[in-house]
């Protein structure tokens, strides 16, 4: 009987300049031929991501989550109803193309037939496929679990879009210092910087309100003043938000006292956003 060797994770760092994202951009036509690149093959970091899955092996995560909080969101698809003021409130509040929100609505069905409204935010994953793939370092964990962007850095080669699992990323075509924002002033005023054209953006729960709320002493998910905008407009409580460390938050005893899941859990992504599934109907 032959002895199979334990094979040894290696950490592969890729390391492109801009130069060679516009050849690699070229040569590829778009993200047609790039998805699958980035995704399989030995060079891929997400592909060693996947295979660590295959082989068993233990996972930590890029988010570490060691500081004092760990911000997470839970969204309830037996209480929502479809009205879209999350998506609405975001656009204005993050000042986001309507076109290409970064929280979608859309209506599904549960095995039952019954109707229900499915939402999904970025959802911050623990072990984030999009910063696995990140060349420059424009994505990455912070010490509180959130996913986040450094638009500065950002060199616009979409890896990071192509790799998300659940479509929570939009690219930025254009230069946006004159169209208007339709929900606004309807459903809140812009309260950070428009992104520049060629960067990828995304759901960042808000952070400004949280980073500024700490500061202050208030308490996101608590105070409506360091809570994500979308969990503030919805009008039926179907979004709750706040720090999973903590076991007496409402969030933690949501999860505690209810049945969840959380997007596509097999890829070990482990998302900080839980679903609690809607109720057949009878």
């Amino acid at each position: 009987m032959t002895t199979q060797k334990k094979k040894t994770k290696k950490k592969v760092v890729v390391v492109l300049t801009r130069g060679d994202v516009l050849k690699l951009a070229a040569a590829a036509v778009g993200s047609i031929v790039a998805a699958p690149l980035l995704t399989t093959g030995p060079l891929s970091p997400f592909g060693q991501l996947k295979q660590g899955q295959l082989e068993d092996e233990e996972s930590v995560g890029h988010g570490e989550r060691t500081g004092q909080y760990h911000w997470g969101m839970v969204i309830s698809l037996d209480l929502c109803i479809g009205c879209e003021y999350c998506t609405r409130a975001c656009t204005a509040t993050n000042d986001v193309l309507a076109d290409e929100p970064w929280n979608i609505v859309v209506p599904e069905k549960t095995s039952g037939r019954q109707t229900f409204f499915f939402s999904r935010p970025c959802l911050h994953c623990q072990n984030a496929p999009c910063v696995e793939v990140c060349p420059v370092n424009a994505t990455y964990h912070r010490e509180d679990g959130l996913v986040v962007m450094d638009y500065e850095r950002c060199i616009g080669c979409r890896y990071c879009q192509v790799a998300c699992p659940y479509d929570a990323r939009q690219f930025n075509w254009q230069a946006r210092s004159e169209d208007d924002n339709s929900y606004v002033p309807a459903w809140g005023s812009p309260e950070v910087e428009r992104r520049p054209r060629g960067v990828v953006e995304k759901c960042t729960f808000c952070i400004h309100r949280i980073d500024a709320g700490l500061e202050k002493g208030l308490m996101p998910g608590v105070d409506r003043e360091a809570t994500p905008a979308c969990v503030n407009i919805c009008p039926v409580g179907a979004r709750t938000f706040g720090s999973l460390k903590d076991p007496d938050s409402t969030i933690s005893q949501l999860i505690a006292s209810n049945p969840t899941l959380r997007l596509r859990d097999e890829l070990g992504t482990e998302t900080s956003v839980y679903y609690i599934p809607p109720k057949e109907g009878i």
